[in-house]
């Protein structure tokens, strides 16, 4: 395949991927080549099953860095070490994981219009890790509202009025919590709440939203207003 995905590399260097398009399960480029209309080249890759990816997300909110670096906007540089204990892969290991074909005459797989697509898709990877996520079958929008969630349901802790104890009876303590250790803050831009994710999920509740939903606001307004 060497010369192939070498005249790929060059097709992708010289701008001949008119397009490129990203969706679950499926990639779609347009890619010019010896012709007049451009070819149409498609990657394809099985997304993870709802099932799947319900483990997928609780192993991830499970452990605080990991959902700290991923609400941050980062990508864990080890996630496949998170789906590796469950079986699964983020990235396809071998050719046989993929299904590709191209509207062109060449017959071999992968053609140059093919290998030029992967070239670009795999620097849109490097540009934005979450779009693998979004090929597997979730956006990055619907994967951090779902480990928002995940990580706030493991807050609340209800208690019944006649457990709570009188205020007389503990005013040399009220004021002392447990200790928390704040996993690490990654430097850089990211969203403004994000430090709220980097805590391991705060047990106190007010009426049945968690303490951490209702400072969220806060923290958007006072970045808000810091902002030139």
């Amino acid at each position: 395949m060497g010369g192939r995905l070498e005249r790929g590399r060059r097709y992708a260097r010289a701008g001949q991927v008119l397009s490129l398009s990203l969706a679950t399960s499926v990639v779609v480029a347009q890619v010019q080549g010896s012709r007049e209309s451009p070819y149409r080249a498609r990657i394809g890759i099985r997304a993870f099953t709802p099932a799947e990816w319900k483990r997928i997300e609780e192993a991830l909110a499970g452990q605080a860095l990991y959902a700290a670096k991923l609400l941050a906007g980062e990508m864990p540089t080890d996630v496949e070490a998170v789906l590796g204990e469950l079986g699964l892969r983020l990235f396809p290991d071998t050719m046989r994981e993929l299904s590709m074909d191209c509207t062109c005459p060449d017959w071999e797989v992968p053609c140059k219009h093919l290998a030029a697509a992967c070239y670009l898709l795999a620097e849109s990877f490097d540009e934005d890790p979450f779009k693998i996520f979004a090929w597997r079958g979730r956006s990055r929008d619907e994967l951090l509202d779902r480990l928002r969630a995940l990580r706030g349901s493991a807050a609340p802790v209800h208690r019944r009025e006649d457990d709570v104890p009188a205020l007389a009876d503990c005013l040399d303590s009220f004021w002392v919590g447990e200790p928390v250790a704040p996993a690490p803050i990654q430097d850089g831009a990211g969203p403004a709440d994000a430090v709220l994710d980097q805590l391991d999920p705060l047990p106190i509740t007010v009426g049945d939203r968690p303490l951490v939903d209702l400072l969220r606001p806060a923290y958007r307004a006072m970045t808000a207003e810091e902002a030139p």
